[in-house]
């Protein structure tokens, strides 16, 4: 009998043996996959991954023979040094700047002509050609700045520019910024992206993608535009306009940079450039035509009824020459959108009859807290459509803008209509 009493004990002390095995394993496993899960988490917060974002656009040659090559971005310093030597001296590549494993810029060693002791400078205050000098009299106009513009602080945007001359190609790199402004007041972060436009005629406008929760956006992403000739790069203007991304309402502006490309020499190769960013000027623009509405403010239902009736004197927006305009209505309540409207498009005119009226809704007593924005857009079925003017009117709103909706809080049931100076979209 004692064998067998031994064997039951023995059994019996299996399972716990195993439990405790069991417990131990799965407290092991649990904090080997926390250590894995706060290791990924804070390599990731330590900066935006080094991606390459590539576009080409309005070029006939869709992927060009320099774009087009097999050379992979993690090629070692030595690929990459065999293959600058045996690239003609103003053939466009891809790599237009490298970036290590974090994202960040590598030191510069390039020597200025007639400025040495900006030899090691940082990036934070890099203005240099690629393979050539940069004059002092071009670094001081670079990075001079109004005492108004140094007080408001909204960072520093860094870029380069560039031109082939063998595709007639313009190349602009927006490497990244610096230093914004936390537009969220909740997280203290911004949500930032930044939109470009070439001035005058507005034909190219791009934008970046949208970096989440972060002050210090490195966007890397080269825009390449074909088909401009070289001699017309001096009567350019590049308009950046930095955003923070809402998903709830408007995306709020941060500020902007304006380059007038006058005086700026690209045949030597790759220009780096930084500017502060400015708060953006909303001051109205006289190219952008008019537009003539007519409001009425019934107080007994709260109802705004609105008639779109005319524009004229818009701008060109493509080749023809002519514009497919139409306008979308927006109204706000509290800076949110509550609701819209649109009239039809009218084909071919620069000065375009809708006569649409469209009635809203009022959701609070009053119109203190109501503004309503107009956006003239040209319809195109091949593309986005462009924004061609711009026009807002409430209590806040400046100019006509503001005595027309002063003058329909003042006389309710009475329709009043004024003609508009619309601003730039």
């Amino acid at each position: 009998m004692a064998p067998i009493a031994d064997s039951r004990q023995q059994f019996d002390e299996i399972p716990t043996v195993v439990g405790i095995f069991s417990a131990f394993g799965l407290v092991f496993s649990v904090s080997l996959f926390a250590w894995i899960c706060c290791q990924r988490k804070s390599s990731k917060s330590n900066k935006t991954p080094p991606y390459k974002f590539v576009h080409v656009l309005k070029g006939v040659d869709i992927y060009p023979e320099n774009l087009n090559s097999k050379k992979k971005f993690g090629a070692d310093d030595k690929s990459e040094a065999k293959d600058k030597s045996a690239m003609p001296k103003n053939s466009l590549h891809l790599d237009l700047e490298k970036r290590d494993l974090n994202g960040n810029f590598p030191k510069t060693t390039t020597k200025m002509q007639g400025s040495p002791d900006l030899e090691n400078s940082s990036p934070k205050h890099f203005a240099e050609r690629k393979k050539d000098s940069v004059s002092p009299d071009s670094l001081k106009s670079i990075t001079s700045l109004s005492s108004e513009d140094k007080q408001d602080k909204l960072g520093t945007l860094f870029f380069s520019l560039e031109y082939n001359f063998e595709k007639k190609a313009f190349v602009v790199n927006i490497k990244e910024a610096r230093g914004l402004p936390a537009m969220d007041e909740q997280s203290m972060t911004s949500d930032p992206y930044i939109k470009m436009t070439i001035l005058p005629e507005k034909k190219h406008k791009v934008k970046t993608r949208v970096l989440r929760k972060t002050l210090d956006p490195a966007f890397d992403e080269t825009f390449t535009f074909y088909g401009i000739p070289y001699s017309q790069i001096q009567d350019l203007t590049l308009h950046f306009i930095v955003l923070s991304f809402d998903r709830f309402s408007r995306d709020d502006v941060i500020g902007e940079v304006l380059i007038p490309l006058a005086g700026i020499e690209l045949s030597e190769g790759r220009l780096l450039m930084d500017r502060e960013i400015i708060k953006r000027n909303v001051r109205k623009s006289s190219g952008r035509g008019e537009l003539l509405v007519s409001l009425c403010y019934q107080s007994t239902t709260n109802t705004l009824t609105v008639v779109v009736l005319k524009a004229r004197h818009l701008p060109k927006s493509d080749v023809s020459g002519l514009s497919d305009p139409y306008v979308k209505v927006n109204l706000y309540h509290a800076k949110k959108r509550i609701s819209k409207k649109k009239t039809h498009v009218k084909k071919c005119t620069p000065n375009a009859v809708f006569n649409e009226l469209f009635v809203f809704d009022i959701p609070c007593e009053g119109l203190d807290d109501i503004s309503i924005e107009f956006l003239v857009l040209d319809s195109d079925r091949g593309s986005r459509n462009e924004v061609i003017g711009r026009l807002t009117l409430g209590s806040s709103a400046e100019g006509t803008g503001g005595e027309h909706w002063k003058e329909i809080c003042e006389y309710p049931r009475r329709q009043i209509a004024k003609w508009h100076m619309l601003c730039d979209g």
